[in-house]
């Protein structure tokens, strides 16, 4: 019942564990169950310092820090927490998209300096009726098209494979879906798989009248050809909730009225992470109990 803690995680979700394991920081041989955040993961080195290890349960959704491959060539079995954040980060995306638009954290920052005192803010980009692309048309693609409704949107999207029974228009690559929008979101998931997906041709593509809104993973946008498409015009603004490097920012943006920066915080809301945290304790919880994991990776 020794459980490894990679990382430091929600507290709630802390003291659940020391409350029902013994739990270490570092990998020993008596560890039968890791517990990591998306950020962190297990590494292969880490794996193999746990012979006994039988599952890796991770605190979010994403996994691609973990070396699934690996886990499952060891019999390793690996859990996420989906669903229980796709209404948060979707939410967080529309609302990103509409503060680029109509510019309302630059807008705040106008009062804040008191140059309205001085003159009127410039006009903005309307939301409503616009053409949105979704780079990825999972649980959150759909939950931010669906939202996108709301807007009176017209929406396509780009997935890997045609989604069955949507409404929405599908596009066969990401530069003809950037091609063919106003705003592109991405909302694909992180990994090799997807590494510069968004790249320097996508922006292109996505012209200058075009806005790019991010809350998916740093890692799917090329971030040197963003700063380079932002900075020359080749689009008009960008919404970012996660970066290459994080916690660092290519500090050209950090002056860029055009461009909303967060701190990676689609899901960082108290009902949301408590949430995702009764959902680890639960995937552990039954592991120890049967083998089994609730949510066990696809």
């Amino acid at each position: 019942m020794t459980v490894l803690q990679v990382c430091p995680l929600l507290p709630s979700l802390e003291e659940a564990l020391r409350g029902q394991f013994t739990v270490v920081d570092t990998p020993s041989p008596e560890v039968v169950a890791a517990v990591t955040s998306s950020r962190h993961g297990v590494t292969r080195d880490q794996m193999d310092a746990m012979p006994a290890l039988g599952a890796i349960v991770h605190f979010g959704v994403g996994y691609e820090t973990t070396d699934v491959d690996h886990a499952r060539v060891r019999g390793i079995a690996v859990s996420n927490t989906p669903d229980v954040l796709t209404d948060c980060v979707a939410d967080l995306a529309v609302g990103a998209m509409i503060d680029v638009l109509r510019r309302l954290s630059a807008a705040d920052r106008f009062v804040r300096r008191g140059d309205w005192l001085t003159g009127s803010y410039p006009l903005a980009t309307r939301v409503s009726g616009r053409r949105v692309g979704i780079l990825g048309l999972g649980r959150i693609g759909r939950a931010i098209a669906h939202r996108l409704t709301a807007f009176d949107a017209r929406v396509s999207y780009h997935s890997r494979h045609r989604v069955p029974d949507t409404p929405y228009r599908y596009v066969d690559s990401p530069e003809a879906l950037a091609a063919a929008v106003d705003v592109l979101v991405v909302a694909t998931s992180g990994g090799a798989a997807t590494e510069g997906l968004v790249s320097a041709r996508v922006l292109e593509a996505l012209g200058p009248a075009g806005y790019l809104v991010n809350i998916a993973r740093g890692s799917v946008v090329d971030e040197p050809a963003l700063v380079a498409a932002l900075t020359g015009g080749t689009i008009a603004g960008a919404a970012l909730d996660v970066f290459a490097d994080e916690p660092r920012v290519p500090s050209v943006l950090l002056a860029m009225d055009n461009v909303v920066l967060l701190p990676h915080i689609a899901s960082a809301t108290t009902e949301t992470r408590e949430a995702m945290g009764e959902l680890a304790f639960a995937n552990l919880r039954q592991f120890m109990t049967d083998g089994t994991l609730l949510t066990p990776v696809p």
